[in-house]
């Protein structure tokens, strides 16, 4: 300061002149700040006051938790600057974000905060600064919803430039030295050397002692012990020999002199070679090679595919005398820290293992990489069905104490999804993975010991085996076979794709066409078996690569013709189950993703994790995912872990079982006599515990009372819509899931007759179980005679018809008493002869005989007594008695 120039720092010391660095972390350095925030979801509280940034050494670990952790440091820059630093990023169940705040409380862009996974061990980030007040942030927010923790960010070598001049030099920290003046940094000691704070040299351990890269003090060597070395096989010699041979690890950190200590056993005699590899064959130096392109072999000897079939290309590792040259081993501690160890797994000829590691807690990660995929031309690259890849590998694990075996799959190394884990001893078995997307290429294998961080190693002895590795139609794979394909017609060499909807006959290169509504098996299209027929009330799509349901449905049910229009219900419908809550507090969600039905074109469900910046996405019929509420990264809510639990329609029925996937009555009593109609779904994705894959079943149920558009329940006894994880069952509810409306669903009310006009009225018979389909015919008004009419018209008829059946009778009563006086007057005229009448001229009523009958009713009696007179008396010889008048009677009461 008292000259204003600027001087180099000594040897032992170093300056960043204008910048300031942190490599230091036993504690937190002077200037930063860390603290929890706690959260608050509706009523959800959690205390997040412990969920701090940890101090670990060599660098700075985040926390683990659901709570949301920063780190800040403030600094004034003089000029324009920038801040760098290194981090590693591993777990895409944490949210990890930097970002700077000017003297305005302005940010950085929003965009560019949030970090990418690490896709090596230590990650390098910079960013400018401007002059000025400036704030730095590191934030983390976890949200792990299994048993295991997520995996912490790490920070170190933080350094600030811009910063006022410095006045003195920083002396280098134990572990580390300068040798020179005008150092800007310090270099980390070697392995077995150490260093104490200032240091111009590091000094050599004792033979009796070690130490690992940057340290500051040695310690002592242990004995040797079994777990200390590993066995191997030696690369095959020009004899075709190989040798089994013991190694120590490295790096060798005890030792052999030691009282106890065991010594590396003798080399093994010397075998036989295994035979190379599917695919590969051995050369003149006994090496395995792989075969020529359009070749293949059985691991001796390459062989030319025959005309009118093509390779089978892939990976197949079953002889592990080498280790392949698209595969690593490594080894990364319990908190991804690279160790000295570099060696996880070895090979031992039948099966490649876990080599003993410094810590139980440790990592020994093995990594598989490829290219990509492409599919061989006897399948078609737009079925929908058709699998891109597979992985398929046998493993075995033997353990004493908590192990765990994961199987990972994504980009790269570092950013690797956990796909499946077992935990425990695991007999030989085999597990299959289906690849879909080209972005898969990477394949990791991690074992750990047990999860309890701790510096022994008592169970070094606990191990995982792979016994064989198989992964399909990889770009720049080897042939351990040659598949029939179809041949074109003009050269028969040539392999070509059969047509949609066609298959290939067995020992020929011809392609035909498979019945109508049918699939194409995806595996192979050989053979009539490959044609799969759609299930019930489905059809295949044009390629003939998927069953397709067009959201409509008839069927019969009690004599009675029902038909469905499903399609307002086959856009993409999202539901969750109840809320569920971690250890912590945190509550989430298990969020469904519907895409009922639909033709070829339609929208599928998609179910997508947006914690990093790789947006993994799952699509299908059905998928699921898990959400937790939050207002990170300017989103609603966290979405992860999504996987499909449908991406095969097998069929549409209201049978309560198709193609071995069961609905159970039981979990959804039956509410009314209306069948319930019910979709099947199939996922192809296996999983330790569904081997067989995933299966779902939607059942839809006509309720007219519901208002809501989508009303989604789990069975009553599984909330979760599942009770093992693999089969799912859902009700859906809705007015839509109702049949469509026909004639029979309505009646007809007719009212009176008011003034000549009649109105017949529709209405929907009650309770209304129907939707859509015919509307109600229209009000219908007639002409119409009223009661009072025809009342009236019929009193005067009846009268008039009364008045008329009274005048007959009485004319034809009259003629017949004329007969009747006509008869006794002849009876009288006839004498006393017995038995013997008079003879008469005629019968007839004579010409003026009228005028005379017609005088005894004329008579002016009263009216009984003509009744009176009328009325016939029977004598004792049985006629009637009739009293008769002499003409001068008659002629005297005439007058």
């Amino acid at each position: 300061m008292r000259t204003q120039e600027c001087q180099k720092c000594a040897a032992g010391t170093y300056s960043l002149g204008t910048g300031v660095a942190f490599d230091e972390w036993d504690s937190l350095p002077t200037g930063f700040v860390t603290h929890g925030i706690n959260m608050n979801f509706g009523d959800t509280y959690t205390n997040c006051s412990n969920s701090t940034w940890i101090p670990k050494g060599d660098y700075i670990a985040s926390n683990t938790d659901e709570c949301t952790s920063t780190l800040s440091y403030a600094v004034s820059l003089k000029k324009p600057g920038s801040v760098s630093f290194q981090y590693i990023y591993p777990d895409n169940h944490m949210f990890f974000e930097f970002y700077v705040q000017n003297d305005q409380c302005q940010s950085t862009d929003s965009q560019n905060r949030w970090m990418r996974i690490s896709e090596s061990d230590w990650d390098y980030h910079y960013v400018p600064l401007s002059s000025g007040n400036n704030v730095l942030y590191w934030r983390t927010t976890g949200f792990s919803l299994s048993a295991n923790t997520a995996k912490p960010v790490l920070l170190k070598n933080i350094a600030i430039s811009g910063v006022s001049y410095t006045s003195e030099c920083f002396h280098c920290k134990p572990g580390t030295y300068s040798d020179k003046p005008g150092a800007a940094r310090c270099v980390p000691c070697a392995a077995n050397s150490y260093s104490n704070k200032g240091a111009t040299a590091c000094q050599t351990c004792d033979m009796d002692k070690y130490s690992g890269i940057g340290s500051g003090a040695c310690t002592q060597r242990p004995a040797c012990k079994t777990s200390d070395y590993f066995y191997t096989h030696t690369p095959c010699d020009s004899s075709a020999q190989t040798q089994l041979m013991y190694k120590w690890t490295e790096p060798k950190i005890c030792s052999e002199s030691l009282e106890g200590a065991v010594k590396l056993p003798a080399s093994g005699e010397m075998m036989s070679c295994p035979p190379c590899n599917p695919g590969f064959f051995s050369s003149n130096s006994s090496s395995c090679e792989p075969c020529p392109r359009g070749f293949y072999s059985n691991g001796t000897e390459c062989s030319e595919c025959p005309a009118g079939t093509e390779p089978v290309v892939g990976f197949e590792y079953k002889w592990w005398n080498k280790m392949p040259s698209n595969m690593r081993s490594s080894v990364l501690s319990s908190e991804y820290s690279s160790t000295d160890r570099s060696t996880g797994w070895e090979v031992a000829g039948e099966y490649i293992y876990t080599t003993p590691s410094d810590q139980d807690s440790d990592y020994m990660m093995l990594t598989l990489t490829v290219p990509g995929y492409s599919l061989p031309h006897s399948l078609r690259e737009d079925n929908e069905r058709v699998e891109l890849s597979r992985i398929t590998f046998v493993f075995e694990t033997k353990c004493t104490a908590d192990c765990k075996l994961y199987f990972m799959a994504g980009q790269n190394e570092r950013n690797n999804m956990v796909v499946e884990s077992w935990s425990g001893t695991i007999g030989k078995q085999s597990y299959s993975y289906l690849i879909k997307t080209n972005s898969t290429v990477s394949f990791s294998w991690g074992f750990q010991r047990t999860g309890a961080f701790d510096m022994k190693n008592e169970y070094s002895s606990d191990l995982a085996k792979i016994y064989s590795v198989h992964l399909t139609n990889v770009i720049g794979g080897v042939a351990s076979e040659c598949r029939q394909c179809a041949l074109t017609g003009t050269d028969s060499d040539s392999c070509v794709s059969c047509a949609p909807g066609h298959y290939m006959v067995y020992g020929t290169g011809v392609c035909r066409h498979c019945p109508p509504n049918t699939i194409i098996r995806p595996e192979q299209p050989v053979g009539k078996e490959a044609c799969i027929p759609c299930g019930p009330n489905t059809y295949s799509n044009k390629g003939r690569s998927a069953c397709m349901s067009d959201c409509t449905l008839a069927l019969d049910h009690k004599g009675e013709s029902l038909y469905y229009d499903f399609s307002s219900m086959g856009n993409i419908t999202g539901f969750q189950s109840s809320p569920r809550f971690t250890s912590k507090g945190l509550q989430y969600f298990h969020h469904f993703s519907v895409a009922l039905c639909g033709a070829e074109s339609r929208a599928v469900a998609s179910c997508v994790e947006n914690v990093t910046e790789s947006k993994r996405e799952v699509k299908g019929y059905i998928c699921q995912s898990t959400v937790v509420p939050s207002e990170i990264r300017g989103q609603s809510v966290v979405s992860s872990q999504p996987f499909s639990i449908g991406d095969t329609l097998i069929g549409v029925t209201t049978e309560s079982k198709l193609d071995d996937i069961s609905s159970f009555v039981d979990n959804f009593p039956v509410e009314s006599d209306l069948p319930d109609v019910i979709f099947y779904y199939r996922s192809r994705e296996t999983t330790q515990a569904c081997k067989n894959g995933r299966s779902s079943s939607i059942r839809l149920r006509c309720d007219p009372s519901v208002t809501v558009k989508n009303y989604i329940s789990p069975p009553s006894n599984c909330s979760e819509g599942t009770c093992d994880g693999c089969s799912f069952h859902f009700l859906w509810r809705s007015q839509q899931a109702c049949p469509l409306c026909s004639e029979s669903n309505y009646k007809e009310i007719v009212s009176a007759c008011i003034q000549g006009i009649q109105r017949t009225t529709y209405v929907w018979q009650q309770p209304l179980r129907c939707t859509g389909g015919v509307s109600l015919p229209p009000l219908k008004i007639s002409t119409c005679v009223t009661l009072d009419f025809w009342l009236k018209f019929g009193v005067s008829i009846g009268t008039v018809a009364a008045v008329l059946l009274i005048t007959i009778s009485c004319y034809f009563w009259k003629r017949t008493r004329k007969l009747q006086y006509k008869y006794s007057k002849l009876m009288m005229t006839a004498g006393d002869k017995e038995c013997e009448l008079p003879a008469a001229d005629s019968c007839a009523i004579m010409e003026g005989e009228d005028a005379e009958d017609d005088l005894i009713y004329l008579s002016k009696k009263p009216f009984f007594r003509k009744i009176k007179s009328f009325s016939r008396e029977r004598t004792s010889d049985g006629f009637d008695s009739v009293p008769l008048k002499s003409s001068a009677a008659q002629e005297i009461e005439m007058s």
